[in-house]
């Protein structure tokens, strides 16, 4: 198999169908799969978060280690037998260390949540103050949501964008820095579609002696790839998504300074999980493998030719993409213009078989529950091959349903695109 086979998948590997022993054990469950996997080759996945991955990393997600209880760390586990286990993590820590040009990596998170989750309990005490991008301006919900242990626990101010052009205020960002004096600042959010200055934000943090926390789950991939710029050698701790660009399992990681290495271990177990996923952290360290390759490059690029693309023919629709556009695959826009909510657009778009979500805007004076914005990311299908023209198109699609209403013949263009780049 050609490199290329391995990183992206063959026709033949895409396909899907139930395995013989789990249409005998459970013919209901098998069924259900059956009917995901339908559903996907009928639809275009323009969920952000969202991804597929290698026939290569499924492949070690159901191998043996899946089954390998191994609690603590190389060289110190709390069972027999890890030896092999030991060796699998170390693979994935060398490669995150080498791909990312950091001194220390964990790659045990389940999520990115829980490895920020992690890097809360390495560096702060109940009741600190974090100054973080607010949840409506594209803050996530693990950086002070009342609902999440975050908002709970810690004390956040929210620092948000410019409503003249949707961009980081970072002047507000020092200003609240210097008044409320933080333990930790977190760059970075979940739907902000341009490239962070993570040298500034540094600068900040330093001056009121703050911990620079980058979140970077949204854009892991693209740093892996050299497509963004790095937090690495800014932040003190960088929180990272092993899925989404990265296309590797469902999972976090942690990149941080040799100084906190042991405090970020530690934080991750025993504080916060038991043992390890072994099998995780081997598809991991086969999707850091993949994200070396120069295929990986070609790839990233082709998701973020292909979100410009997008982005350019939702504003040529009538939306209004926020910031003008994007650098990243992440495109976010003000739909109210055409007419529609973003929850409106969500059901049309899913209807004729475009999955992508709401997304609450900054300054949007409709309510949360319903928005005015989409947010849409090109992860998944520039897996499939899809490129700036195939994305273009789709942004048409897009505008034609939000401005004109459901068109059968829309839904059938979808499921025409969706077929023709389903196998790979």
């Amino acid at each position: 198999m050609s490199v290329t086979d391995a990183v992206h998948g063959s026709v033949e590997a895409r396909r899907w169908e139930a395995p013989e022993a789990l249409r005998q054990a459970d013919p209901e469950l098998a069924d259900l799969l059956a009917a995901e996997a339908e559903r996907r080759s009928e639809s275009l996945q323009l969920l952000a978060g969202e991804n597929l991955t290698s026939p290569a990393v499924l492949a070690a997600l159901s191998g043996p280690l899946i089954d390998k209880y191994a609690e603590g760390y190389p060289g110190r586990r709390h069972h027999a037998g890890c030896a092999l286990a030991d060796a699998a993590e170390l693979l994935a820590i060398d490669r995150a260390k080498r791909l990312f040009a950091a001194d220390h990596a964990n790659v045990q998170p389940r999520s990115a949540t829980s490895a920020m989750l992690a890097t809360y309990a390495a560096l702060l005490k109940p009741g600190d103050v974090v100054l973080a991008m607010s949840l409506e301006h594209g803050g996530h919900l693990s950086c002070g949501s009342r609902a999440n242990f975050s908002g709970r626990w810690f004390d956040f101010i929210g620092y948000g964008v410019r409503e003249q052009d949707s961009l980081i205020d970072l002047d507000q960002v020092r200003e609240l820095a210097k008044l409320h004096r933080p333990k930790a600042i977190i760059a970075g959010g979940i739907s902000y579609p341009r490239h962070i200055d993570w040298e500034a934000f540094r600068e900040i943090a330093d001056e009121v002696d703050a911990y620079l926390i980058a979140s970077a789950a949204q854009i892991t991939g693209l740093v892996a790839g050299g497509m963004a710029p790095s937090p690495v050698p800014y932040a003190d701790v960088t929180v990272a998504a092993t899925h989404k660009l990265l296309r590797g399992p469902r999972g976090g990681m942690l990149l941080c300074t040799a100084e906190l290495a042991e405090r970020v271990d530690r934080a991750v177990f025993p504080f916060s999980q038991g043992g390890a996923a072994m099998n995780e952290v081997a598809g991991k360290a086969v999707a850091l493998a993949e994200a070396a390759t120069p295929e990986f490059g070609v790839y990233l690029r082709r998701a973020v030719d292909g979100a410009r693309s997008l982005a350019g023919a939702l504003e040529r629709a009538g939306a209004r993409p926020l910031t003008g556009g994007t650098d990243t695959h992440l495109v976010t826009a003000d739909v109210s213009p055409l007419g529609v909510t973003g929850v409106e657009a969500e059901r049309r778009c899913s209807a004729a078989g475009l999955m992508l979500g709401k997304c609450a805007l900054p300054y949007d004076p409709a309510p949360a529950s319903e928005s005015s914005g989409i947010r849409l990311g090109t992860g998944a299908v520039a897996s499939q091959g899809m490129g700036a023209e195939e994305l273009r198109e789709v942004g048409e699609l897009i505008g034609r349903l939000l401005s004109g209403g459901v068109d059968a013949r829309i839904g059938e263009r979808v499921r025409e695109l969706a077929r023709a780049f389903a196998g790979r």
